[in-house]
């Protein structure tokens, strides 16, 4: 017993402050399944085309608000996949072909299957998707959350914003993490006239309201601006807002540590300031700035949704969370196919997901805090 205790106590005497930080982390139970949905949502949105079911661009009038169709998985008491292929039916009200499932007509449906091209990775060729159909005429396919008034595939528009929405989260932060730890770094590290400067914009940029603020900055993009360069300004747009918190935070650390006697003794010993900022300070806060960053990433998110939902963001044929719920704007839209707001679902969970990873890794980092 004396023994498992001396190794256990030598085990955390000798660990890192990240390896106590992962082991607290660990025994935050909700954290560990929010980062299990986090890492989820982020490798479904590396292979989101191969995920994709149909093009997320192709349009077809014949396929409008097609509802959400399921994948039975038996058939006569065997395992046979299949999904019901759909038949035109005239509305009598509105003379209007409409296409509903025919249970008399079963296709199966394949795993691996061809379908649209696309870049995986954005390097190799390939038109491989997870799941498809075999034997599709016309209008069949596998609708698993319904189609929008263009007859373009939800699931697969779905998967794709995913991607996008994500990306410009992790993007917003990693520059906005850049300048608050440079920013906040330097204010805190030499003080004085470049403290208050530092400071002062710090203020300005946050008295400045939030909506107003992306609204004009929005508005100021050209119209012939292309998706990828929209992609990057509005990704900027947000981090240019988002990185003061960041930077308070950085400078309050800074200024706690430049007294330490581990930071005294690297001046002595003729140790740059970049090198005393990188090699010593920085690592000794490292688990506060993740759980800044983990809790700043749902923040960029929204940011990025709320500028494309209205109409100030990325703009079609991008695809995004918030181009997507523009859809469910109408309420008359929106009581004939309800299914158009599924995309907020995941908006919904990962925002949940995000703010539990970052309550875990923030008590975890500080347990006392």
């Amino acid at each position: 017993m004396t023994a498992v205790s001396l190794t256990t106590d030598d085990r955390l005497s000798q660990a890192s402050q990240l390896q106590l930080t992962w082991w607290r982390f660990r025994r935050h139970r909700l954290a560990v399944i929010s980062l299990a949905i986090v890492a989820l949502f982020y490798l479904g949105a590396v292979f989101a085309d191969f995920l994709a079911v149909a093009d997320p661009h192709a349009t077809d009038a014949r396929r409008s608000f097609i509802p959400p169709q399921g994948i039975s998985l038996f058939d006569d008491g065997a395992f046979r996949p299949h999904v019901s292929g759909l038949k035109g039916v005239r509305d009598p009200k509105t003379f209007k072909l409409v296409y509903t499932p025919d249970p008399a007509r079963k296709l199966p449906v394949a795993l691996f299957v061809h379908g649209y091209p696309y870049n995986l990775f954005g390097l190799i060729p390939t038109d491989r998707h997870l799941l498809g159909i075999e034997g599709g005429q016309g209008v069949d396919g596998v609708f698993l959350l319904g189609t929008d008034q263009l007859g373009r595939d939800l699931f697969s528009r779905l998967v794709v914003a995913t991607r996008i929405s994500l990306s410009i989260g992790l993007a917003g932060v990693a520059f906005s993490l850049m300048l608050g730890i440079l920013l906040g770094g330097i204010s805190g590290l030499y003080g004085g006239a470049i403290d208050t400067l530092i400071q002062r914009v710090i203020e300005v940029v946050r008295s400045i309201p939030t909506i107003p603020l992306w609204m004009g900055l929005a508005a100021a993009l050209p119209n012939t601006w292309s998706v990828t360069q929209v992609y990057f300004a509005i990704t900027l747009i947000i981090s240019l807002v988002s990185w003061t918190e960041l930077a308070r935070v950085t400078r309050g650390r800074f200024l706690a540590l430049r007294e330490e006697d581990f930071v005294i003794a690297a001046e002595l010993a003729g140790a740059g300031q970049m090198r005393i900022i990188l090699r010593h300070m920085l690592p000794s806060f490292a688990s506060h700035i993740i759980a800044a960053t983990s809790l700043a990433l749902p923040v960029m998110i929204v940011s990025e949704t709320s500028l494309s939902f209205l109409g100030l963001g990325l703009r079609p044929p991008a695809i995004s969370w918030g181009i997507l719920l523009q859809d469910a704007q109408n309420v008359q839209v929106l009581a004939g196919a309800p299914w158009l707001l599924s995309a907020a679902v995941p908006v919904i969970l990962v925002i949940l997901a995000f703010n539990f990873l970052g309550d875990g890794i923030r008590d975890a980092a500080d347990p006392y805090g």
